[in-house]
């Protein structure tokens, strides 16, 4: 028992220091790797596996509004990349860049694909004659580059996996209602899916993408009050298409420009996953999201019939969930341990007296609750404490972010609340950049977003004192 202890003991409290329980979490559930490539990471299969849940769904999401997958290279033409000033400022402090083919120079130098934006234009330039083109709604699932200072697993990487829609549409209406669809798709998914409470909002022109007219997105708080952007849906007008001159013949037959959104969400949501539902025994994970969604734990496994009867369960419950048998050599509180350590949703523990009752003990594990069940009544109490366990765990992140939402009217409101209750701050802003600049500097806070839903709050803004425009959610954020 000593070793099942030392398991556990393994990860720091989360209260004593969030960013390194973090850093535990995910090494020892074995979720990433570091590798030689500084601020690269080896996604190993536990990891990855949730990733696999994370794309299928949203794929299956996505296709269900219309979108096809494509592919394009990973490599942009420097003059490609020229192309639209306001993108190519926002994204160079971050470009990675190839100038060698073999031992030759390149004759022109290639970015490492940060975004896919200049790529799709180039694409739907040729692709796009008529109207009867339109809409194109493309997505694809890939990876990017970006040379970022600081990093840190799943939130922040030098590459990382994600996909990323770009649409072209006919009207600016089309546009605008396909960036709002795909933000109201992101924000289901995360509530529905993983479980975390979004606020959906519009990015101040500050935040908002390099080269897009409006960003849209969804924010989530954390479990140490932290806020983590976790999907954007943005609508770029015409802006590229005047850039790279993607036109099309209307019904009239008069050329006109087509209007732009993109979109995307990143494998950081595996980020959000771990910091929203994770304790101070590891990872819990909601029973959609689970590879593994019932751990059977066989007791004193030796015994004659044990390991009989535990994959004759399984097999019975194979049918309805994603199930495993942990036959392992291990004792079973090292099992138990390490059933937590990966936030298995549900454990089942069977052994010789639970054999010769006919029943078996369940185990959840978000509240650690436990439930004694005849084996004829297995499969059905496992659906019920899954959906039970995947409704509650949104319950109380929701409830957690709600008691960790707070309202400012004044700037020594605004900055006392910072400094003592970590979590999101609702206030009014005049809607001057300089003001929102100046927040930034002195607080290290930062707009959130300007929610959909908005409150009157006072008249004048929180930090100048001025006639105030939108309630704005402000935050500290990965």
């Amino acid at each position: 028992m000593a070793k099942d202890k030392k398991l556990v003991e393994q990860i720091t409290s989360m209260e004593e220091d969030f960013a390194q329980w973090y850093t535990d979490v995910v090494l020892k559930a074995e979720l990433i790797d570091y590798t030689s490539v500084k601020g690269c990471m080896v996604i190993k299969p536990a990891g990855f596996a949730i990733w696999e849940r994370i794309k299928n769904e949203l794929d299956k999401r996505f296709k269900e509004t219309g979108v096809e997958n494509v592919y394009l290279p990973m490599f942009i033409p420097e003059s490609l990349l020229q192309k639209e000033k306001d993108h190519v400022e926002g994204f160079a402090p971050e470009a990675a860049w190839v100038t060698l083919g073999g031992s030759n120079p390149l004759q022109e130098k290639l970015c490492v694909r940060p975004t896919s934006e200049t790529l799709f234009c180039d694409f739907y330039k040729k692709d796009v004659e008529s109207y009867r083109d339109l809409p194109k709604v493309y997505n694809q699932w890939c990876s990017v580059v970006r040379w970022e200072k600081e990093t840190r697993p799943f939130l922040r990487s030098r590459e990382f996996l994600w996909q990323e829609g770009h649409t072209a549409h006919a009207t600016a209406k089309e546009a605008e209602e396909r960036t709002v669809q795909m933000l109201n798709v992101y924000a289901d998914f995360l509530e529905d899916y993983l479980a975390i409470p979004v606020i959906k909002g519009k990015k101040t022109d500050k935040e908002k993408f390099a080269g897009a007219e409006a960003t849209y997105t969804v924010e989530a708080l954390m479990h140490d009050g932290k806020a983590l952007q976790s999907g954007t849906s943005h609508n770029f007008g015409d802006g590229f298409a005047r850039a790279f001159e993607i036109q099309y013949t209307d019904k009239d037959n008069k050329l006109q420009y087509v209007h732009q959104t993109s979109w995307g969400m990143t494998t950081r949501v595996i980020g959000a996953l771990i910091m929203v539902h994770g304790d101070d025994s590891g990872l819990v994970l909601t029973p959609k999201v689970a590879p593994t969604q019932v751990m059977i734990v066989p007791i004193m496994q030796k015994k004659e019939g044990v390991l009989d009867k535990a994959e004759e369960l399984r097999k019975t419950l194979a049918e309805s969930y994603r199930v495993k048998v942990d036959a392992s050599d291990k004792n079973p509180g090292f099992k138990f341990a390490e059933q937590e350590m990966r936030g298995i949703p549900l454990r089942v523990e069977v052994g010789p007296k639970d054999i010769e009752a006919g029943q078996a003990v369940v185990v959840r594990r978000d509240t650690r609750e436990k439930v004694i069940v005849p084996f004829e009544e297995l499969s059905t109490k496992i659906g019920e404490m899954l959906d039970a366990m995947q409704k509650d765990m949104f319950e109380r992140a929701k409830a957690h972010r709600d008691s960790h939402t707070y309202t400012a009217t004044s700037w020594e409101e605004f900055t006392d609340t910072l400094e003592h209750k970590p979590g999101f701050i609702k206030a009014m802003w005049c809607g001057d950049e300089a003001c929102e600049t100046a927040i930034k500097d002195e607080t290290g806070a930062t707009t959130r977003c300007m929610p959909f839903e908005q409150e009157t709050l006072s008249d004048v803004c929180v930090h100048c004192g001025k006639p105030a425009k939108q309630m704005v959610y402000f935050g500290r954020a990965y």
